[in-house]
């Protein structure tokens, strides 16, 4: 297992999912969690667990409520992060949005809403962190989706917004590597979460999807948010210290099959 001991780690969208599953994971590992998220409920029972789970020597997580929209709500989980903790080590990049929308349907507003959610918030939260990470050669992990790179018709503005986050990913690498800050994401295929509920999917939609996506994926089934988890960890750790700019598809081969 990897050790995390002390390391301050940010994770936003923590209140459920892959946030959430990550949070208790690198709480069990040894670090000092920053935890944000807007379903304050939520976020909570995050944190319980982690508290649950956590070594004996970590400090108690810290919880930020906050909406990834809003410029004033991403400076100050940047704030308080320095001022508990005085450091920070790694920045999850968790927090998005999916809705579903072609060309034909996606409204101007639709766009602005998941683009400024899911890109524009994580360039603001980055560029914000990098003084601190570049302080302890910290690095960022962030979670981006098979969506980036392959293509599918129904999800046209997540699907940019994707791709635009594996580019930041790369193009950010390669600006932070002289100084010690390395930069990956990871890029999930179909995973067991509430996001395509929270989109609209009912209950029959929602399980025909899955087992539709049963078919879709090589190893044939679907994800679960602990194998991203898994992943998360494995790039944010000091194992893989020569690993940066890479795109870590989670998608039981989907993305192979997207190319044929």
């Amino acid at each position: 297992m990897y050790n995390f001991n002390g390391k301050v780690t940010v994770i936003t969208g923590a209140s459920s999912g892959i946030g959430a599953a990550t949070a208790v994971l690198f709480a069990r590992l040894g670090a000092n969690l920053v935890l944000s998220g807007r379903n304050e409920a939520n976020l909570q029972r995050t944190r319980d667990e982690c508290v649950r789970v956590r070594h004996s020597d970590a400090e108690q997580p810290l919880v930020v409520i906050a909406d990834m929209y809003s410029e004033a709500d991403v400076a100050r989980l940047v704030d308080a992060t320095i001022g508990k903790f005085g450091r920070m080590d790694i920045l999850v990049n968790n927090a998005g949005v999916y809705e579903m929308g072609s060309i034909e349907t996606t409204s101007l507003e639709q766009y602005d809403r998941i683009m400024n959610i899911n890109l524009r918030a994580t360039y603001q939260l980055t560029m914000l962190c990098v003084p601190h990470l570049t302080a302890t050669c910290g690095n960022i992990v962030n979670v981006s989706s098979m969506n980036g790179t392959c293509t599918f018709p129904g999800d046209l503005a997540y699907s940019l917004s994707k791709a635009a986050v594996d580019q930041l990913t790369r193009c950010t690498a390669l600006e932070l590597a002289s100084k010690g800050v390395r930069v990956n994401s990871v890029n999930p295929g179909v995973t067991v979460t509430e996001i395509h509920k929270r989109a609209g999917m009912s209950d029959d939609e929602y399980a025909k999807f899955f087992e539709r996506s049963k078919t879709t994926h090589p190893l044939g089934r679907v994800g679960d948010v602990e194998e991203v988890a898994q992943a998360i960890a494995f790039l944010a750790s000091s194992s893989v210290s020569f690993i940066t700019g890479e795109l870590l598809h989670i998608d039981g081969g989907r993305h192979a099959a997207c190319l044929h």
